[in-house]
C-alpha cells in the first residue's frame, strides 16, 4: 500500500540530450523507477525513434483477415502532466556544497497555475496514440464513424480527450471544444464516489500504517541520510516526503522537458528502488468499469453498431484497480513495510502498467466461420498497445462468450452502491480494517 499522490526526485547537472541518447542514459539509471510518473516511452522504447511506429508486437497480434473488427473500447490515462509541487520546490537548499549549489541554481520552469495541468508533451502523447490506433484499426477509424468520448472532470483529462480527438484528423475530429467530451466522474473517478473508500482509506490514518512504517524503516532512512549528506544538511532536517519531492522532480523534468535534472544527482538506482516502494496504491472497487458489463449491441448483428469507437479518459487510479479486478499483475504476497527485499521482483509495478498515456483497449471482432476455425465473436485486449494473455485461455484472443463466462461472478455481483455504503452501525474504521 502507498500514497495516492506521491512526491519527486533529483540530479547533479542539467544535461540536454537528444531523445535517443536520453532514453539509453535514463533507462540505465532512474527512469524505470518513477512509477505512475513514468514516460510512456519507458514501456514502448521504439517510440523514442518513431512516435508513430506500431512497434514489433503489432504484426504478431493481427487476427486472420476473415475476422473484422466491430468495436473498440479504450480506457486511457491522461497524458504527461505538470507536477503539483510548485510551493515546495520554491524552498531549495542553500549552496553549502556542490549538490546544493546545483539545486540553488536550478530555475523554476512552470507557473503555479499549471499545477496538475496537461503539459505540451501530454498533448503529443494523446495525439500520437490516436494516430497509432487509427493506423492499427483503419476500418474502425474510417471517416464518418461515430466516436463516443468520455472523461474525468479534471482539466488534464478533458484536454487529453480533446488532444486524442485532434490526433484523428478532420475526418473524425469534432473540434477542440472541451464541452463536447462527456464528463463522467462517477465512472472515471469512481474512487471519489465510494463513501466507504473515502472514509476508511483516504481519510483514515490507520489505513496508511504500512506506508508510514516504511517511511521510518531502515531502507528509507538510508536514502534520507545519503540525500542529507549530499546537501550538507543534518538528516533531522529532511523527511521521506521531502525526499520524494526531490525524486519526483527528477521524473517530471525527464517526462516533460526531456532533460536530466540536477535533482536526479541525489539518487542512485538503488535509492530509486526504495523510493518507488512508496508509489504503489491500494486496490479499490472498480467493477463498474469492467468493459463486459455493458451490453454490446455488436452482438445483436441485426443493425449497424452506433458507436464503433468508445474512448474514456481517466487516471492511473482508474486503470490499476480494473486490471487488478481482472486478475492481472497479482503478487502472492502483499506489499508491506517489512518485505522490501522479497518484493524486488514483484509483478505489480505501476511504472510498467500505468505510465502517462497508459491505455487498456478491448477490440471485438466478427469472424467468418467458413473461412476461419475461430468462433464467430472474438475479443482482443491490449495494454499499452501490446496484446495481453487472457487468464482463462493463456492466449491473446478469447471468444466473447468465454470471456463473459470467466468473469461471470464479477459481472453478476457488481453492486457498487452497496459495496461503497458506510455501515449503519456505529463502528470505527480501525475496527473494520
Amino acid at each position: 500500500m502507498a500514497l495516492r499522490r506521491a512526491l519527486p526526485s533529483a540530479a547533479a547537472f542539467l544535461l540536454l540530450l537528444p531523445p535517443s541518447l536520453l532514453l539509453a542514459a535514463a533507462g540505465a539509471g532512474l527512469s524505470g523507477y518513477f512509477g505512475t510518473k513514468s514516460r510512456y516511452e519507458e514501456v514502448n522504447p521504439h517510440l523514442v525513434h518513431d512516435p508513430l511506429s506500431l512497434g514489433p508486437a503489432a504484426a504478431g497480434a493481427r487476427l486472420p483477415a476473415a475476422c473484422a473488427p466491430l468495436q473498440l473500447r479504450a480506457l486511457l490515462r491522461h497524458g504527461t502532466r505538470y507536477p503539483t509541487l510548485h510551493a515546495r520546490l520554491r524552498r531549495r537548499p542553500a549552496a553549502a556544497c556542490p549538490a546544493a549549489a546545483a539545486l540553488a541554481a536550478w530555475q523554476m520552469w512552470y507557473e503555479e497555475s499549471l499545477d496538475g495541468r496537461l503539459a505540451p508533451q501530454g498533448r503529443r502523447d494523446m495525439e500520437q496514440l490516436a494516430r497509432r490506433l487509427a493506423a492499427r484499426f483503419p476500418a474502425l477509424f474510417a471517416a464518418r464513424r461515430r466516436l463516443l468520448l468520455a472523461s474525468s472532470s479534471k482539466h488534464r483529462c478533458l484536454q487529453s480527450g480533446a488532444a486524442f480527438r485532434r490526433g484523428l484528423g478532420p475526418s473524425l475530429s469534432l473540434g477542440t471544444d472541451e464541452v463536447e467530451v462527456e464528463v463522467n466522474d462517477s465512472l472515471m473517478r469512481f474512487f471519489d464516489h465510494c463513501a466507504k473508500f473515502v472514509a476508511w482509506v483516504e481519510e483514515n490514518d490507520a489505513a496508511m500504517c504500512q506506508v508510514d512504517a516504511f517511511k521510518e524503516g531502515p531502507e528509507m532512512r538510508k536514502v534520507l541520510e545519503k540525500v542529507a549528506s549530499a546537501l550538507c544538511l543534518p538528516a533531522e532536517e529532511l523527511n521521506a516526503d521531502l525526499v520524494q519531492v526531490a525524486f519526483l522532480t527528477c521524473s517530471y523534468e525527464l517526462a516533460i522537458k526531456n532533460v536530466t535534472s540536477p535533482w536526479c544527482s541525489l539518487f542512485s538506482e538503488e535509492d530509486a528502488k526504495v523510493c518507488i516502494q512508496l508509489f504503489s496504491r491500494s486496490e479499490v472497487v472498480s467493477c463498474v468499469l469492467l468493459i463486459l458489463q455493458q451490453p454490446n449491441e455488436a452482438l445483436l448483428c441485426s443493425k449497424p453498431i452506433s458507436s464503433p469507437l468508445i474512448v474514456q479518459v481517466g487516471h492511473a487510479e482508474t486503470l490499476q484497480p480494473l486490471l487488478a479486478l481482472m486478475g492481472f499483475f497479482k503478487d502472492d504476497e502483499p506489499l508491506k513495510a517489512n518485505n522490501y527485499v522479497r518484493q524486488a521482483h514483484r509483478k505489480f509495478r505501476s511504472g510498467r502498467i500505468v505510465p502517462y498515456a497508459a491505455n487498456l483497449v478491448f477490440v471485438l471482432y466478427h469472424c467468418d466461420q467458413v473461412k476461419t476455425s475461430k468462433e464467430e465473436y472474438q475479443v482482443q485486449m491490449l495494454l499499452n498497445e501490446k496484446p495481453m494473455l487472457f487468464h482463462h485461455s493463456n492466449e491473446t484472443t478469447s471468444t466473447y462468450a468465454d470471456l463473459k463466462d470467466y468473469y461471470r461472478d464479477i459481472l453478476e455481483n457488481c453492486h457498487f452502491k452497496e459495496e461503497c455504503e458506510l455501515p449503519k452501525v456505529n463502528v470505527t474504521a480501525v475496527d473494520e480494517l
